[in-house]
């Protein structure tokens, strides 16, 4: 199934909950939350407090991408907020593994994200244990940045991988999607697209719309 998970990094901050409320009404799938510490990215964005006070406002899944380092120390704080699925990158984590069954021991969906630059062999031992992967077709910490072409084929490769392992595994791409360029993320194989400018600048329920008219013509 294709799945729209709007970035909340680009909405208006002073109307967060309307626009979460706006895009989740329209048929996003997911509300991505990107938790940023300032040392594995440069950026600092916005904890466990946002996202608690956010989860009342809609019943969509919350997709937390922690952009920290050592991601394992927040996992429980970050149930209780909410989340629904914890995805954390790989290059942030001494132990790997713990970290994905920390997630799992309690009780949520796991993702793992790569950087542009980090291969997909990172993945070989813990790819079956995993709910999602995501690939950043941007280097992480800022928003509004262009797309990385290359990134298609790494989004293939591992749709290709997959298969080749009888997983369904989930397939996520995370920075300067848009609507002209997500036909071609359809067709490498992924299935879970964050978009950030693309639905918050403007009209949030309008821009989730035209994600989903494109989403259909996939889908039937």
């Amino acid at each position: 199934m294709l799945k729209l998970a709007p970035s909340i990094l680009a909405a208006d901050f002073k109307n967060l909950g309307q626009q979460v409320s706006d895009a989740a009404a329209a048929g996003a799938h997911y509300i991505h939350l990107d938790v940023m510490d300032g040392a594995f990215v440069p950026s600092i964005s916005f904890g466990m407090p946002v996202i608690g006070s956010l989860r009342s406002c809609t019943d969509r899944v919350f997709d937390v991408h922690m952009m920290v380092e050592e991601p394992g120390r927040y996992v429980n704080d970050l149930k209780e907020a909410g989340a629904d699925l914890i995805c954390v990158h790989a290059e942030a984590c001494t132990h790997l593994d713990r970290t994905v069954n920390q997630i799992k021991e309690a009780g949520l969906k796991t993702g793992v994200a790569l950087n542009p630059a980090t291969p997909l062999s990172v993945l070989d031992c813990i790819l079956g244990e995993v709910d999602m992967v995501l690939i950043m077709t941007v280097n992480p910490g800022f928003g509004g940045q262009k797309f990385i072409p290359y990134t298609l084929d790494k989004v293939r490769a591992l749709r290709s991988m997959c298969r080749e392992r009888g997983l369904q595994t989930d397939i996520q791409v995370d920075g300067g999607v848009t609507c002209d360029n997500v036909r071609e993320l359809i067709e490498a194989g992924a299935n879970v697209f964050v978009a950030g400018s693309a639905v918050f600048k403007g009209d949030a329920a309008a821009n989730t719309k035209a994600f989903l008219k494109i989403f259909e013509e996939y889908e039937g």
